[in-house]
């Protein structure tokens, strides 16, 4: 059971993800894939504290949310594959931004994420 509901979770995730891939961008730096990667990291930080404060929460409903919409939105290994591009094409300078911001801006989207999630659940 725990599977259908990462799968549904995942699913989910994947097309929201594909859908924010279709925004047209005209630059060469992976924007859409670093909002992609704040949005999912603001989302699983409000997901934690929503579930950290609640003990009746399902665990089928973390897995949904925490394991198969985060898992299938958010997309480390596109970030990964274009932080190497950046770097491989010898744009140093936009590589090491692209990759301070993703790490710098994700840590604080779960922080924010959290945030969010103690105000709403008060």
């Amino acid at each position: 059971m725990n599977f259908l509901f990462v799968a549904l979770g995942g699913a989910l995730g994947a097309v929201a993800r594909y859908a924010i891939s279709l925004i047209p961008a005209k630059t060469q730096f992976p924007v859409l894939t670093l909002i992609t990667n704040i949005l999912g990291a603001i989302l699983i930080g409000f997901i934690v504290g929503v579930t950290d404060k609640k003990a009746n929460v399902s665990p089928y409903t973390v897995l949904f949310w925490k394991t198969g919409v985060c898992g299938g939105f958010t997309t480390f290994s596109t970030f990964s594959l274009e932080a190497y591009k950046l770097f491989e094409d010898g744009a140093y300078v936009p590589g090491g931004v692209y990759v301070g911001l993703s790490v710098c801006c994700c840590i604080f989207g779960i922080f924010l994420g959290k945030k969010m999630a103690a105000i709403v659940g008060s």
